[in-house]
């Protein structure tokens, strides 16, 4: 069953009476009712075409947060093989939200990290919606440890609202298990390549994202701040967040110009939900073609280049 988002309402109305024509059809064989089912089709697809088209920030937030969308452990399960899950921060405890470990990637072992949502209420709550405690981020840093010392390359996969900013948390030391995360990022001396495949959160997203080369989905979005978060802190007023997402550029494509994120990956037409196959192949097709562009480099010119990819940023596309 498809979850329709606000915006896209008027294309539930016509694919839902294509099914009922087909579900009257399945039900009475007399009935001949392809021809009408086909031109609803026809519709709906010009209509999805139509709201694709030039998507605005806010709903490109919709579309990233769509709870359809493919997550980390769905791209784990297709694209890699020989997936050995490492569990745990050796410190405190292990943090589901954060998943992890030893893969391959077509012939390329590598360590594959990323933020866990969850696909149903059971599992949302088990990893507390993709927002990691300091013992995710602390696992994180185990982890890349792991793979410098190696030798394998690092691919994160960043989907998260943000850190969890409970209690706990941050009685445990979030704000400094955070920092670790980024500077581990830009300590090892391996490839690491992350992809941004739904939201990009806060400091949360920059502790896996830290990465000699940055990829989004066309639909995905990474921001300091949540658009409600931004327009209750500079308007006082949540409501104000079509405004604050336009402000705080926070797409892909606003991402590509200002040097932040490095390639930018097209999804199927509706979003990466509605053609998940796709959507994951081609984030497979993207992910081995960046770590082809980092293959052969030196330990030493992979932590430089990386280094230096975030020392710029703000150098270009800020222009007035």
């Amino acid at each position: 069953m498809t979850n329709y988002l606000d915006f896209e309402k008027p294309l539930a109305e016509i694919e839902g009476k294509a099914e009922e024509l087909r579900a009257l059809a399945r039900a009475n064989d007399e009935m001949d009712i392809e021809a009408e089912a086909a031109a609803l089709d026809k519709k709906a697809k010009d209509m999805l075409v139509e709201l694709y088209k030039s998507l605005t920030p806010w709903r490109k937030c919709q579309v990233a947060r769509h709870p359809a969308r493919p997550h980390c452990k769905d791209y784990i399960e297709a694209l890699f093989t020989e997936y050995t899950p490492l569990a745990g921060d050796r410190n405190f405890a292990d943090d589901l939200a954060v998943m992890g470990g030893l893969a391959r990637l077509g012939d390329r072992p590598v360590m594959v990290i990323g933020h866990e949502k969850g696909h149903d209420t059971k599992s949302r709550i088990e990893r507390n919606f993709g927002m990691a405690r300091p013992e995710g981020y602390r696992k994180a840093v185990r982890l890349m440890e792991l793979a410098h010392k190696f030798g394998l390359p690092v691919v994160t996969l960043v989907d998260t609202a943000g850190a969890y900013p409970g209690k706990g948390a941050e009685e445990r030391g979030q704000s400094e298990a955070i920092a670790r995360a980024t500077e581990k990022c830009l300590q090892i001396g391996v490839p690491l390549v992350s992809v941004i495949i739904g939201e990009g959160g806060s400091g949360g997203a920059v502790a896996f994202a830290t990465a000699n080369r940055v990829a989004m989905l066309e639909h995905s979005i990474y921001s300091v701040i949540s658009p409600e978060g931004c327009a209750s802190i500079l308007w006082k007023d949540g409501s104000k967040m079509r405004e604050a997402a336009e402000a705080l550029r926070l797409t892909a494509q606003d991402l590509q110009k200002l040097g932040v994120a490095d390639r930018v990956i097209k999804e199927p037409l509706g979003g990466a939900h509605r053609d998940r196959d796709a959507a994951m192949k081609a984030v497979a097709e993207t992910i081995e073609s960046l770590l082809s562009e980092l293959d052969g480099k030196s330990a030493k010119k992979l932590i430089e280049d990386r280094r230096r990819k975030f020392l710029d940023i703000g150098a270009k596309g800020l222009a007035a």
